[in-house]
Parts: structure tokens; C-alpha cells; sequence
């Protein structure tokens, strides 16, 4: 009987669980206070919205399981996109030819952050703030910062705005994307050497594991997808401009950390990733259907979103300062 109180108990005090919570709260009171919430075009139109942020956030998670960050990612989905525009535009590639080119882009973005830090032994912060202004910047360029590629061919723009049995059709590559990264980091080597790497890199490299190959992996990895990221913008948006994916850096941080996994590294998983993404998108998507909010929806879903991150920071550390008033109240003298 006290196993199965103890065991219930864990699972109550979960990050994931209390994730599903705050999302059921969301889900109820958007439903109640807000207008046309829970009809199936707007559920669609969730889902179409929150791809991206879920592309770079699944693939920011095995990245910040290593106690890296890449802040690189938003800017770098804009230079995929100008990149892409440029190629079928420009080049006179077909769409599909275009877009083989962008992901190979986006693998060589993400291995010059993985050079810099595995070979040059730069910190991640450090090394990403710096893409983060030169790939901005080189998508500038390129446009001379009012350019903008338009009239993308229908069967190209279907991708961002059609549906596959009844589910828009980037759904599809979001849930693949989810299985392969779950797969990855929960079902292979590599997850555990990127959990071993966040705690100690260097007690990894003692243990004999690939630290740098790993972490190159992980980096790479994240280019490729935000590459196809920028796909289903462009397609959604139906054009691409220097500044594409302003900001999504955060939110795909934010979403990670919401989710469970420690910026420390170390201790995160997927499915709680995905729960954060999930509780960002109807947090922003419910305040444009409340009446009240509807007017301020943007600033609002800003400031809610900060307050929930530094909660979610906050719960980390809460835990073991619960630990250390009991053992210090042990301590004293009665």
C-alpha cells in the first residue's frame, strides 16, 4: 500500500504530468472564456502555427542534454529560407531541388557551430550568439534587407497550408521528426552520452565516450532540421524574407525548459518537449479568442510566456532548496 502511495506520488510530482495539468487548465478556460477555441479550423490552424517552434525545439533538446545551447537556430531558419527562395527564384531550380539544397545548407550551418565548438573548444553560448548575428546578417545581405521571394508554385505552398487524412500536412513531418529525436534520445547510445556529456564532459571523455563526435552530431542534426523548418514556414507564409524566424530561438528554448529538460543539461526528455510546445501554442493561440485579450494577445503571450520559463526554472531548483530548509531545520538543536 505505501509503495503504491509512493509510486503515485512521483508520478504526480513529474514535471510531465504537471505540464498536462496546466495544459487540460489552458484547454478549459479557452474553451469556456474564448471565441470559436476548440473548433476544428482553429485546432488546424494550432497545429500549422506551432511546427517550426516544434521543429527547433525537438532538436534543441538533445543540444541542451549536453549542456549546449544554439541560439543560432532562428537565424538561421531565416538564411535557409532567403537561401531557398534564392535558389528557385534566382537559380531556376524546381522547388523540390531547392529544397535539397536548403537542408544541405542548414547541415552546413549547423556543422560550422559544431567545428567552432568541438575543434576550437569555444563555449556553445558563445559560439551561437556569434551565427546567431552572422546568419541573420548574411540573409540580409543576400536580400539587402527588403527583398522578398514570392509566388512560390502551389504544389510547394500545399505543404504549408494542405492536409493529409484530415491533418495539415506539416503535422506529418513534426511527428516524424518527434519519433526520430525520441528514438534517438531515448532508445540509443547516443541519448545516454549526451545525458553522460550535460552532467560531466569530462568525466564522458574519461569513460571513453565520442564527446565530440556526439556533440557534433547533435549540432548538425539541429541545422538539418531547422533547414526543413524553413521549408514549412516558407510554404505556410507563402514568401521569405531576411527576417523569418525572429525570435523563434527563444521560444524553442523555452518550450525545452518547460518542458523538463535542465539548461544545465544532463536531465530532459522528448515527450515533455513536446508538452511544452503544445502548452506555448494554445497559451498564444487562446489569447487572440478572449475578447479581453484579444487586443493585446501579442504582449500578453510574451509576458505569460517569460513567467512561465522562469516557473519552469524555478521548479528545477525547488526541490533540492525543500531539501536543504528540512535537513538544516534536522540540524538544529531542540
Amino acid at each position: 500500500m505505501n509503495a503504491d502511495k509512493h509510486r503515485w506520488k512521483n508520478i504526480l510530482a513529474r514535471h510531465e504530468t504537471i505540464l498536462v495539468i496546466l495544459l487540460v487548465i489552458e484547454i478549459c478556460y479557452f474553451q469556456l472564456a474564448g471565441i470559436r477555441f476548440g473548433t476544428a479550423d482553429n485546432e488546424a490552424n494550432i497545429v500549422r502555427h506551432s511546427v517550426e517552434i516544434g521543429l527547433l525545439a525537438l532538436v534543441m533538446t538533445p543540444i541542451i542534454l549536453t549542456g549546449g545551447i544554439d541560439l543560432s537556430v532562428g537565424s538561421m531558419l531565416g538564411l535557409c529560407a532567403v537561401l531557398f527562395g534564392k535558389f528557385w527564384r534566382d537559380a531556376g531550380m524546381p522547388p523540390w531541388l531547392a529544397g535539397f539544397c536548403t537542408i544541405g545548407i542548414g547541415a552546413m550551418c549547423g556543422g560550422f557551430n559544431a567545428l567552432l565548438i568541438t575543434r576550437l573548444r569555444l563555449p556553445p553560448l558563445i559560439v551561437t550568439l556569434g551565427t546567431f548575428s552572422l546568419f541573420r546578417g548574411l540573409a540580409e545581405a543576400i536580400t539587402r534587407g527588403v527583398d522578398a521571394f514570392t509566388e512560390f508554385p502551389d504544389s510547394f505552398l500545399s505543404l504549408g497550408n494542405g492536409t493529409i487524412w484530415g491533418l495539415p500536412t506539416q503535422a506529418w513531418i513534426l511527428l516524424a521528426v518527434a519519433i526520430f529525436v525520441w528514438l534517438l534520445v531515448h532508445r540509443t547510445t547516443f541519448g545516454r552520452s549526451a545525458r553522460a556529456i550535460g552532467f560531466s564532459p569530462e568525466g564522458a571523455r574519461y569513460a571513453g565516450l565520442p564527446v565530440e563526435r556526439r556533440l557534433a552530431t547533435a549540432y548538425i542534426l539541429a541545422g538539418v532540421v531547422v533547414a526543413i523548418a524553413s521549408l514549412t514556414y516558407t510554404s505556410r507564409l507563402g514568401t521569405a524574407k531576411a527576417d523569418a524566424g525572429f525570435g523563434y530561438e527563444l521560444l524553442a528554448i523555452t518550450a525545452v525548459v518547460l518542458g523538463g529538460t535542465s539548461i544545465f543539461g544532463g536531465v530532459g526528455s522528448v515527450h515533455g518537449t513536446l508538452l511544452g510546445v503544445a502548452a506555448l501554442a494554445v497559451l498564444t493561440n487562446g489569447l487572440t479568442r478572449v475578447p479581453a485579450t484579444m487586443n493585446m494577445a501579442g504582449e500578453l503571450s510574451g509576458v505569460l510566456t517569460g513567467v512561465l520559463l522562469i516557473v519552469a526554472l524555478a521548479a528545477g531548483s525547488l526541490p533540492k532548496l525543500i531539501r536543504l530548509l528540512r535537513r538544516r531545520s534536522r540540524s538544529k538543536p531542540a
